[in-house]
């Protein structure tokens, strides 16, 4: 058993058209692009971070990032790319962080930026309550660098050379990790099959 695949994400044309915009100074451009991102960065954080509280967290600071970082987005990746890239980032730091130091409270956000969001939550489509925990609870095992690669490919659709481009490694090393990823995970639900590996468009 793997992660359900989120909703599919907006057509590159139309992401290109939002940025556009938005970082020409449309506001209502930004929220839209933002809105139409969300589900999917969320789910992204939801799964590597393990839990609703921490992927909250998450992908408000992935998102308030995304503001921030727009101006310097020059496209040469597709939007969505990028967006994983700065979410998952945002997720491994988190990560990072919560090894060092005891869970005391939530993070506060102080640099006055406003991203006026909807609670991005919502169950992951056709598949049951049961299911996700038991997912969840088997992601939450791998060593972060296999789940990061494991939720892009599995949950995100994206191929090895756009992973290879959000985790900033090299496409052998993505092979790696979705290998060792996927079978420390079907070992822990008790899935041994063998199935093939998916087509994918990188080299």
């Amino acid at each position: 058993m793997t992660p359900p695949a989120d909703p599919p994400s907006p057509s590159p044309a139309a992401d290109d058209r939002l940025v556009g915009a938005a970082q020409a100074g449309d506001r209502r451009a930004l929220e839209r692009l933002l809105r139409e991102h969300q589900p999917r960065i969320y789910a992204v954080c939801r799964r590597i971070t393990g839990n609703d509280t921490d992927a909250l967290d998450a992908t408000q600071d992935a998102l308030l990032a995304i503001v921030r970082g727009l101006p310097r987005f020059d496209a040469r990746s597709r939007f969505s790319t990028w967006a994983y890239r700065v979410a998952t980032n945002t997720c491994l730091d988190e990560l990072r962080r919560r090894r060092r130091r005891p869970l005391v409270g939530l993070p506060e956000h102080d640099d006055g930026a406003a991203v006026d969001l909807a609670d991005p939550r919502a169950p992951d489509p056709g598949v049951t309550a049961s299911d996700r925990l038991d997912v969840d609870a088997a992601l939450a095992d791998l060593p972060p660098e296999f789940r990061a690669a494991v939720v892009l490919r599995d949950l995100c659709q994206l191929d090895y050379a756009e992973i290879a481009e959000v985790l900033d490694v090299p496409a052998g090393t993505v092979r790696s990790r979705i290998a060792r990823g996927r079978a420390q995970l079907a070992d822990r639900l008790g899935n041994r099959s063998d199935a093939p590996e998916r087509p994918t468009t990188a080299p």
